[in-house]
């Protein structure tokens, strides 16, 4: 059974630095995608970034593009997101998921397990 659990939400300053991490379990592929989405309150899911963790190759959204980076440790089965200068605006629930193909895509149609998310508080 495929389970995704992330970790390091919490509050932080506009300004500040936060770094997620989605470890993935229950399966045996070497090759896979994890994204990360997010949605504030009242608002859609935004896809934010994704890793092909078969040759590392990402995609960003423009929302986070320069910001935040997205990377994989294989050994660990565990994709982190370093989030720098941080805004308000990132304020919200970040949910990381995983797809078995090699498709670094942002929608979150193209995903088949999810974890339950992290918050994220960004407010001075």
């Amino acid at each position: 059974q495929v389970q995704l659990v992330e970790s390091g939400g919490g509050l932080a300053q506009p300004g500040g630095s936060l770094r997620l991490s989605c470890t993935a379990s229950g399966f045996t592929n070497s090759y896979y995608t994890i994204a990360w989405f997010r949605q504030a309150p009242g608002k859609e899911r935004e896809g934010i970034a994704c890793i092909d963790v078969s040759d590392s190759s990402t995609e960003y959204a423009d929302s986070v593009n320069g910001r935040f980076t997205i990377t994989n440790d294989n050994a660990k089965n565990t994709v982190y997101l370093e989030m720098n200068n941080l805004k308000p605006e990132d304020t919200g629930l970040y949910y990381c998921a995983l797809n078995f193909r090699h498709d670094l895509a942002l929608n979150s149609k193209e995903y088949d397990y999810w974890g339950r998310g992290t918050q994220i508080t960004v407010s001075s």
